[in-house]
């Protein structure tokens, strides 16, 4: 127990001298005695007492799993892919970008060639297991079809848990029942995008 202190010495350290330690069971008697003179003890179980006599309104204690704390719009959790909302198509075109600049090298992206020999997405996974959830992914994606939804509770018995696309991807059903909203979470455009965008003399709106 820190007793008093000395004056700074030429090099700016503070040395304090501390209580001597006792040896004796005589000499730890009189330190309890000295400790439970100065009520300190007491004080904080005034403090303990003076909460719980508040009731629940001052409870600051979250019965987990029955109830959850909400989390921030910028919150980084486990990832969605996003549809268009005007056709119901996926937003990704398989650019690669998340995939070549992902720190943990957890995302794999299979293209094809489609009908119409426009690049498709085949395969899309990420290792949920690897992810550190930086978010570059969803900063990088340009099409905003790669962001941080709001699911953090994700725990597995599994060594090894890949998330396939099928699991992130909204599903059509779910889509056509308009559940799905423009992404307000990490990745997304902020809402005064459109009063940031500078017009240029080629865009024809003068």
């Amino acid at each position: 127990m820190i007793e008093q202190f000395t004056n700074r010495n030429t090099n700016g350290y503070i040395y304090f001298k501390h209580e001597p330690i006792p040896v004796t069971g005589w000499q730890k008697f009189c330190r309890v005695l000295k400790r439970s003179a100065k009520l300190e003890l007491f004080v904080g179980l005034w403090i303990v007492f003076r909460e719980m006599a508040k009731g629940k309104k001052n409870c600051h204690t979250t019965q987990y799993p029955l109830e959850k704390m909400p989390i921030g719009p910028r919150y980084r959790s486990v990832h969605k892919l996003l549809r268009l909302l005007e056709s119901g198509g996926e937003r990704c075109i398989g650019c690669g970008l998340c995939e070549k600049i992902c720190v943990s090298n957890c995302i794999r992206i299979e293209t094809y060639a489609d009908n119409d020999g426009r690049k498709a997405v085949k395969e899309y996974s990420i290792n949920f297991g690897r992810c550190i959830y930086c978010g570059l992914c969803a900063e990088v994606c340009p099409e905003l079809a790669i962001v941080h939804g709001n699911e953090y509770e994700y725990a597995s018995f599994q060594r090894s848990l890949f998330g396939i696309k099928e699991d992130m991807l909204t599903p059509i059903d779910t889509f056509k029942n308009d559940a799905q909203k423009e992404f307000e979470g990490y990745g997304s455009i902020s809402a005064n995008a459109d009063k940031n965008i500078k017009k240029t003399p080629l865009s024809g709106d003068e």
